[in-house]
């Protein structure tokens, strides 16, 4: 998550009270299809190594990183959005690159539209002053949130089962200030892109002790969370206090598609500022992360994300003001 520079010590947050939510879950497609935990600490652990040096946006080795997610990509049979899978940024002053890809949908009208699913993969590399461990290896931020989308892709890929297109997008440059997502929103809205919605994933390593499973930044600006909640069954998400006292909802890759399009665009995250102290620290690494929490999470994500992109209508909208 782009530096939240206002972070006070402590925190005492509360939340609102859901909506109440239908007893019982529409049935998923593919209701016995599981993200594998295995595979979720596989990858969360490669893009955690000291091999690629914390993931520095124009470093040497972050190279590693862009050819990994491009992989995910080729393996799953998902064509590249642009020319090639490499979106070169063109507000950042070295060679840094968005991953993006897309799976057409199936539906012959509702294919027009986009689904964007993102997540950053860039961290904030190496601290030389740092003493001891100085790569910042960025497990929960962003390493996490990235693991999440190659399993939705990995879903997607196998069933091709959405009736919208889905556009995914690795973003880079996020910690210098939503760089790589400012890029891309820019260049699709000069390009017409018709996008419905944008859901993007931060900082799910770690589960909260509440009565959800995670947050949505910009509660109050759309439906999304109440409609999460319909398509999941349960409580899947809900509002905190902190998200809305820290402007949560501009700190990461969804706010540059909600000022470029003005259509919900917002993230998900279950870091609540008590669960984890490692925030942009060299502790922050794949031992601390909790691979059940997160394989659980993808799993309740999968049929909403299913269910938002085959509804008939564009149910998800933003609230009139």
């Amino acid at each position: 998550m782009k530096k939240i520079l206002y972070l006070l010590p402590v925190f005492i947050f509360g939340c609102k009270a859901n909506q109440s939510i239908k007893a019982e879950a529409p049935q998923a497609i593919n209701e016995l299809y599981q993200a594998n935990e295995q595979e979720v600490s596989k990858t969360l652990e490669f893009l955690t190594s000291d091999e690629l040096e914390g993931r520095d946006p124009g470093s040497k080795s972050m190279e590693k990183a862009v050819a990994f997610l491009e992989d995910v990509y080729k393996k799953n049979g998902v064509k590249p959005y642009f020319v090639s899978y490499r979106d070169t940024l063109s507000n950042f002053d070295k060679m840094a690159y968005n991953v993006v890809g897309f799976i057409e949908g199936n539906d012959p009208k509702l294919k027009k539209e986009f689904v964007v699913i993102g997540a950053h993969y860039d961290h904030i590399g190496i601290d030389q002053k740092a003493l001891g461990d100085k790569i910042n290896n960025g497990a929960n931020d962003n390493a996490s949130g990235t693991t999440a989308v190659t399993e939705v892709i990995k879903y997607f890929s196998k069933f091709k089962n959405n009736k919208r297109s889905i556009l995914f997008a690795f973003f880079s440059a996020e910690e210098k200030g939503l760089l790589g997502s400012k890029h891309l929103a820019k260049k699709l809205k000069e390009k017409n892109f018709n996008i419905y919605t944008m859901l993007n994933f931060e900082m799910i390593g770690v589960p909260m002790n509440r009565n959800y499973t995670a947050y949505i930044t910009g509660y109050g600006k759309s439906n999304m969370a109440s409609k999460f909640n319909e398509y999941a069954g349960k409580n899947l998400v809900g509002f905190l206090q902190a998200e809305l006292t820290y402007r949560l909802f501009m700190a990461s890759d969804n706010y540059p598609f909600f000022t470029e399009f003005n259509v919900p665009s917002q993230t998900v995250c279950t870091f609540d500022f008590e669960n984890y102290e490692y925030y942009h620290k060299p502790q922050d690494e794949f031992k601390l992360m909790d691979t059940a929490h997160m394989t659980s999470f993808i799993n309740e994500m999968l049929p909403v994300i299913e269910k938002m992109t085959n509804s008939e209508t564009k149910e998800i909208a933003l609230k009139n003001k």
